[in-house]
């Protein structure tokens, strides 16, 4: 398998866009009234981060049958590096107090298109 930055190039060279951006997965540790305690720090974290530019988006997700929430959420960060997006994930309060653990992932986007621009927290869409 070739290293991550040999496969960038790689993407690039056949004419891909190879635009890195940093997935958070993020699990429960903590009871939920603990989880909470937390959330209104976390979404503050999180519109702070979307303003700043560095929030993509996130969310909930289901379980695999689509049907159950499992506590399991997405976080998409835009950063200079892995080491600058775990920063931002260990920033989040949820994740600083215990109580939500992460895995990050970067992400090679090469193909797919986009026409909007969507801020969640701030209810705002532009075309």
């Amino acid at each position: 398998m070739p290293a991550w930055n040999e496969y960038k190039n790689m993407a690039r060279e056949r004419g891909a866009l190879a635009h890195e951006l940093y997935v958070v997965f993020s699990e429960p540790a903590a009871p939920p009234e603990q989880m909470k305690e937390q959330l209104p720090g976390h979404l503050a974290y999180q519109a702070e981060q979307e303003k700043a530019g560095n929030l993509v988006m996130a969310g909930p997700m289901s379980d695999t049958s689509g049907e159950l929430m499992e506590g399991v959420g997405m976080i998409i960060y835009r950063a200079e590096s892995l080491e600058a997006a775990t920063k931002l994930a260990e920033g989040d309060p949820m994740h600083s107090s215990g109580t939500r653990t992460f895995v990050i992932r970067r992400w090679l986007i090469n193909e797919g298109s986009l026409t909007i621009n969507v801020k969640l927290s701030a209810q705002s869409v532009s075309l």
